[in-house]
């Protein structure tokens, strides 16, 4: 007998359903790991770095080809950027590149959600691996576990600099002593207020990405679902809504890798300043 075709609630758990290495998660549970989300941000950080590679070897004097130019205008925008935010040059050095990485990361991950929610398992049902492979998600930024994740890593970067540019005495200093004075009467609750600032930084960084990738996601699920129904109009509607959101999403992917990369300069660019 063939098997019932899933509705709508089943579908959309199904495609937000992650591929795992436990059959059963907790709310909280370290051990989880997503491979899904680590196959694609790796694939797409190696994808990144071929393309960049590739423009910097074959990049000319003379007049450049559209891509190249492209690419010479987003390095430009980015040093610039950098330029704005981060006072000291030796900074500027690694943190400008790292700015254009992000941005080159996070948006061809943003872009994933152009692909159709049904193609991963189509392909591997052409496999085969469908049978050991029940759920696969493809974009690494609408899994909570990835931004926070880059997040934590901005969040590194933020007290390495804290401590380059200050030093451990001044760093620490700083926690105890910001912003409301240096009597040791203070000194709780200005580490209490320094603690839920860099909290409160890398939460909603991640947050942030996280939440417009995944509604993007999801509305492009409820999208695929009017496609499935067996009438003209809701083919119809599933075509011209598709295309609608696929322009409108392109915004998003960008404006979203934009705000990650200019947060991260924010953020590294604050560690150079004092209270």
């Amino acid at each position: 007998m063939a098997a019932e075709a899933p509705n709508a609630s089943e579908y959309i758990v199904h495609h937000l359903t992650h591929l795992t290495n436990k059959s059963q998660i907790a709310i909280i549970d370290m051990s989880v790991i997503n491979f899904d989300t680590l196959f694609w941000s790796i694939l797409m950080g190696l994808t990144g770095c071929i393309v960049m590679w590739s423009v910097a070897r074959s990049v000319t004097s003379g007049v450049p080809g559209r891509f190249q130019a492209g690419v010479e205008l987003l390095v430009e925008m980015v040093n610039e950027q950098a330029r704005s935010i981060i006072p000291v040059e030796e900074s500027r050095k690694f943190v400008a590149p790292l700015a254009m990485t992000v941005f080159v990361w996070v948006a061809l991950m943003n872009s994933l959600d152009f692909l159709p929610v049904d193609l991963p398992s189509k392909i591997l049902a052409l496999t085969g691996l469908d049978h050991s492979i029940h759920f696969h998600r493809i974009v690494p930024t609408a899994d909570l576990n990835g931004t926070l994740g880059m997040a934590l890593g901005v969040l590194t970067l933020m007290i390495y600099y804290n401590i380059k540019i200050k030093h451990a005495s001044g760093f620490i200093h700083e926690l105890f002593c910001a912003p409301f004075g240096s009597h040791p009467l203070l000194w709780p609750a200005n580490l209490l207020l320094n603690l839920i600032e860099y909290v409160a930084k890398t939460v909603s960084l991640g947050m942030r990405l996280f939440g417009n990738m995944y509604a993007g996601e999801l509305i492009f699920m409820l999208i695929a679902l009017l496609g499935a129904t067996a009438t003209w109009w809701g083919f119809g509607l599933h075509l011209v809504a598709g295309t609608v959101w696929a322009i409108f999403h392109i915004l998003i992917v960008l404006l979203q890798a934009f705000i990650f990369m200019m947060l991260t300069l924010v953020y590294v660019g604050q560690a150079h300043e004092g209270h």
